[in-house]
């Protein structure tokens, strides 16, 4: 058999149902905390139940295409606005039982970028709302949305690490100190200032000179911080480990 007559005479019914899903961790920053992108579900399963914005993979669709379409139903986004977000595959979830409705597999993404908007309930949902990452422990999520959250956040606390990824939560042009700013609140730890300015500056391609300055002093005056933008580097060599992961090193 050929594989024009192969494809002709294949019957995908012989085989068991399975569906594919694209859920989004989207995080940005407001508010000086870290906040997480949730829906209340309006229908069953888990009807009232906060979860993760996603939903079926269409059949002319990849799967980024998918996540930053469910990304934009909750946000609004769209356009250049929607180009900018970062959006990467996070993990695949397939346990057998994870969706009581059929075998169902959630290709998970995760995204962030800075000042997203005020997050607007798709067709599919009662509410969304930017939730502060410090108030998760008190929400119930659906499915087995807590285990992606989680890994979520831990694959964007260690991509600071070793990636600029940190960058991508800020304006165009930032100063060292919003860039510091956006460590400590993704890592929730406080970071000395000067050695992290000597950290980032002794990294190649993580930052690069605007060559001016902003417009006015810190709040307590002192002299005009530096703007920068991000440089070119994919990795951060050498890289900037979290003040419990240095100690370990150490």
């Amino acid at each position: 058999m050929n594989e024009q007559d192969f494809l002709a005479s294949y019957d995908p019914r012989a085989y068991p149902a399975v569906a594919v899903t694209a859920d989004v961790v989207a995080l940005t920053i407001r508010d000086n905390a870290l906040h997480l992108l949730l829906i209340r579900r309006a229908e069953p399963p888990y009807a009232g139940h906060w979860a993760l914005p996603g939903g079926f993979v269409r059949p002319d669709e990849d799967l980024t295409t998918a996540a930053r379409r469910e990304l934009a139903e909750e946000t609004g986004l769209g356009g250049d606005r929607l180009r900018r977000v970062h959006v990467e595959q996070l993990a695949s979830y397939g346990a057998p039982e994870r969706d009581p409705r059929m075998r169902i597999v959630s290709v998970a993404h995760l995204a962030f970028a800075p000042d997203l908007p005020d997050a607007t309930a798709g067709t599919d949902a009662d509410e969304a709302d930017w939730v502060p990452v410090a108030e998760l422990p008190g929400r119930e999520l659906a499915f087995d949305h807590r285990r992606i959250v989680d890994d979520g956040l831990e694959r964007a606390r260690s991509k600071l690490e070793y990636t600029p990824l940190a960058t991508r939560f800020l304006a165009p042009e930032f100063t060292i100190g919003e860039l510091r700013a956006v460590y400590e609140t993704v890592w929730g730890h406080p970071l000395h200032a000067g050695n992290f300015h000597r950290k980032v500056l002794s990294v190649p391609g993580f930052v690069e000179s605007t060559g001016a300055n902003t417009e006015r002093g810190g709040s307590r005056g002192g002299p005009r911080a530096r703007l920068y933008r991000a440089g070119d580097a994919r990795l951060l060599h050498p890289a900037l480990l979290r003040p419990a992961r240095e100690e370990t090193v150490r």
